[in-house]
This record gives structure tokens, sequence and C-alpha cells, in this order.
């Protein structure tokens, strides 16, 4: 989900000038884009030596690190927002994770496939795991190891103390606001830890 109509709604939310730590950066694209758009700084975490090369190409800082592993060397608040971009469905504790996005970073911003989207229920009312083109793997072979949607996230921060600052669905570049759940093939949340 790196397409410059996914990351203009995303880019959109982070504030001008920012410090911004995106986790699972993948290749640096929109992090090189807030630093020249919106004049942003921070840093890249990634794991992928070809991603960290293609960061370091773009003149994106970048560490490269397990995310599994947690975020123990960043301070609390040590940035203004942290980005979880297709992140989120491939760790093994997103919950932890959640909470360590909260702590060093004043917010976060995440963003996932979003299981509930129409397409995907019909292909699971055939018997069928979904094959999209924002879930493009097939069941045996996917790097996803969870699925969510909307009301989950909801669920999730509820559970983890975090307040929803904004909340929106994607849909082929455009915001979906209305039935998110159903008619979004992505779910983007704005959160901070609650007070």
């Amino acid at each position: 989900m790196t397409g410059a109509d996914v990351q203009d709604p995303i880019a959109r939310l982070v504030p001008e000038g920012a410090r911004v730590l995106d986790l699972g950066c993948g290749d640096g694209a929109l992090l090189q884009r807030l630093q020249r758009q919106r004049g942003c700084s921070g840093y890249g975490v990634e794991i992928a030596d070809g991603n960290v090369l293609q960061c370091v190409r773009r003149g994106v800082d970048v560490i490269q690190l397990n995310l599994d592993e947690g975020l123990s060397m960043f301070e609390d608040a040590s940035f203004d927002v942290v980005l979880q971009i297709d992140t989120l469905q491939h760790l093994r504790n997103a919950e932890v994770m959640l909470r360590e996005t909260a702590r060093v970073g004043r917010f976060g911003i995440v963003a996932f496939p979003n299981f509930a989207h129409w397409p995907n229920r019909v292909s699971i009312a055939r018997g069928r795991m979904p094959v999209t083109r924002r879930l493009p793997y097939q069941w045996y072979d996917t790097p996803n190891i969870r699925v969510g949607t909307f009301k989950d996230f909801e669920v999730l921060a509820q559970r983890n103390r975090l307040r929803i600052l904004d909340a929106f669905g994607l849909q082929d570049g455009r915001v979906v606001r209305w039935l998110p759940n159903a008619r979004a093939s992505t779910a983007v949340f704005k959160f901070e830890r609650a007070a």
C-alpha cells in the first residue's frame, strides 16, 4: 500500500514539521514524501535488507530492527507521530506494539487491510479465503499472521486505553467515512494514549 493515492490521505494526518517514526517503513517512500512535502524529520524502522538499502538510496534515515523485539531503544514521547502502515498484520504481538506506539509518539497512525470489506465477506460466504488486490495472497502463503476489521481495532484501542482521534477507510485512493467497515479495503486510525 505505497501508492501515491493511498499516501495522500495518510500524509495529511501528519502535521507539518513533525518528528516521525515509521515502523515497517518498507522502501521509505512515505517517509521521504513527508520529509520533502511536509518538512518532517525522523526515522524509518525496517527489517528487510532490500528495503533498508532502498531507504538509504532515498536519503531516509533507517534503523534495521525486528519490531517483535519492541521499541525499548526509544524514550517516551520521542516522536510527534508514529506510523504503522501495513505493519500491524505482520506482528506477533500487535497489542504490545500499539501500546509502544502510544508511548513513543504523541499520537499514532495505523493502516491495515480491512478484512470486513464486502468482497472479502462474499468470498468467505462462498467458502473461500479472499484473494484481492489488498489481500493478494493465498491463505497458505500469506505474510499476514492476522487479519482485522474496523470494529476489531476499536475494541483493541478501548482495551488498551487508546483514544481514537480519527478513523476512516480507503478504497481506490478515496476516503470512505460512511460504512467504512463494509465499503473500504483499508482501515486507517489516528489515535493517542488516553489520559
